[in-house]
């Protein structure tokens, strides 16, 4: 057991304060200063994530409410952040949002779980006085959540943020430790609704070093580092599973060999999704299904999300690639697809009114729509027989896809789902999770470190279709 104490939320109003941006840029000072920064995000959110890796130097990890129970939460922030010198949460929302009138899931319940203190985020655009009010509401709506501190952002001018600072340490007694001016230009501009992936921006490097930069200019990093300090000891434990080494844990025998597909098209994969299948015993290969023309000899393959419509093109044009798939997959390949990775193999994906072909297994085209088709947490109900969940099983997940399902195979072929949509959307609000022979695709990603049932059943799956043991 180990005593993990420095640790700090950066939380706001509402989304679009400005949390990551700040987030970014702390951690990214704090790493140039030479500290070991363990990043978190609150909720289900990867293009954060991906962003708060490469400015903090160190794997980011989600922590939800939803996905998670309290003690996997706490396992996880524990072990994460056992060997860190600072441990700096990034919340999502709203302080007090969550999925009801209690708040319930929401920033503020975490950081009471952690004992963390908070750092608010308050965007001030035309405002002065009434910020205080604001302030001091949240700190009275739970008097048990320790908000310690206040960033002001979008701030006009000198003025502005001397009346707002003097009015937030009058009546709210906590003082203000940053105030970040309006920026003329956004390194981060959005995409649908977050930022986008940091490895699409070929000046990422840059983006984050102005970050860097308006934060250490704006911000008392050294007030926010006695803050993440003054905090009470949290009792956790360290990682002691050997992951990286796919030493075989569960099932015996030689490692498994487990092709992931990551590339520009497919990156969004839960870091405790991929320890797990190490763990159970996996050696992952990594694939790229942009650039790679001969499919690699591997026992399982695992394809997760990210946005393949960016590069429908050049997925199309690797022909060879998708036809030695399809006919693995026809084989009985044990494969198992989230979101991005069900658009790829499915029959065609049209972006823009141009119509790409893709591996063409799963019998529905994917539409490229303006405004979310999916966009939240899930509840999924295993209602038919599959290769890698048991019938009756509730699972809990998220969607984020801008894509709509159209079916083009037969009516048996449109019966093939497994699971029953009890929240979500899922693939037309009903179903999710196509199945043919040892193949699940669905819209639903699923949290390893909330749900490691999903890790054990894929890969004694793999290793029974190694083993030629019941393999379709």
């Amino acid at each position: 057991m180990v005593l993990v104490s420095p640790r700090i939320v950066i939380a706001g109003l509402r989304g679009g304060a400005g949390k990551t941006f700040l987030t970014v840029g702390i951690t990214a000072l704090l790493y140039e200063r030479g500290y070991t920064v363990a990043p978190f995000k609150k909720g289900p959110d990867f293009i954060d994530t991906a962003w708060l890796s490469m400015s903090s130097g160190s794997q980011c990890f989600n922590l939800d409410m939803f996905l998670m129970t309290d003690d996997q939460i706490k396992r996880s922030f524990t072990m994460h952040s056992a060997k860190a010198d600072i441990a700096v949460i990034e919340g999502n929302r709203g302080l007090y949002d969550g999925v009801d009138i209690d708040g319930s899931c929401s920033t503020a319940n975490l950081s009471k779980l952690l004992d963390a203190a908070v750092i608010l985020v308050v965007d001030v655009t035309m405002a002065t006085r009434t910020v205080a009010a604001i302030v001091k509401g949240c700190q009275v709506l739970d008097p048990d959540v320790n908000i310690k501190g206040v960033i002001i952002n979008r701030v006009a001018g000198p003025r502005q943020k001397a009346l707002i600072s003097g009015a937030i340490e009058r009546y709210c007694g906590i003082p203000v430790i940053g105030s970040l001016p309006k920026l003329r230009d956004n390194p981060f501009p959005e995409r649908h609704m977050g930022l986008v992936p940091f490895h699409e921006r070929a000046h990422a490097e840059k983006a984050i070093a102005t970050v860097r930069s308006v934060v250490g200019d704006s911000v008392d990093i050294d007030a926010l580092w006695k803050i993440a300090h003054d905090v009470r000891p949290l009792e956790g434990e360290r990682e002691s599973v050997p992951y990286e080494k796919g030493e075989s844990l569960e099932g015996g025998g030689d490692p498994l060999r487990i092709g992931v597909i990551r590339d520009q098209s497919f990156w969004f994969y839960y870091p405790e999704n991929l320890k797990q299948l190490q763990r159970m015993g996996a050696i992952l290969i990594e694939i790229n299904s942009l650039q790679d023309a001969d499919f690699p000899d591997v026992d399982g393959l695992y394809i997760g999300g990210g946005f393949p419509e960016t590069q429908a093109r050049a997925l199309a044009e690797n022909r060879k690639f998708r036809c030695t798939l399809r006919e693995k997959i026809e084989a009985g390949l044990p494969v198992y697809a989230e979101c991005g990775g069900l658009l790829y193999l499915g029959e065609s994906l049209i972006v823009e009114g141009s119509k790409y072909p893709m591996v063409g297994v799963v019998p529905l085209q994917f539409i490229m729509e303006g405004k979310p088709q999916g966009h939240g947490y899930t509840i999924l109900e295993v209602t038919r027989p599959n290769p890698y969940f048991r019938t009756g099983k509730i699972i809990k997940g998220h969607e984020f896809h801008y894509s709509r399902a159209i079916a083009t195979g037969t009516d048996r072929e449109m019966k093939d789902f497994v699971f029953t949509v009890r929240r979500g959307n899922g693939i037309g609000g009903d179903n999710d999770g196509f199945c043919k022979k040892n193949l699940l695709a669905t819209y639903t990603h699923i949290h390893g470190a909330g749900d490691s049932e999903w890790a054990e059943s894929f890969i004694k799956r793999v290793r029974k279709v190694r083993n030629n043991i019941d393999m379709i």
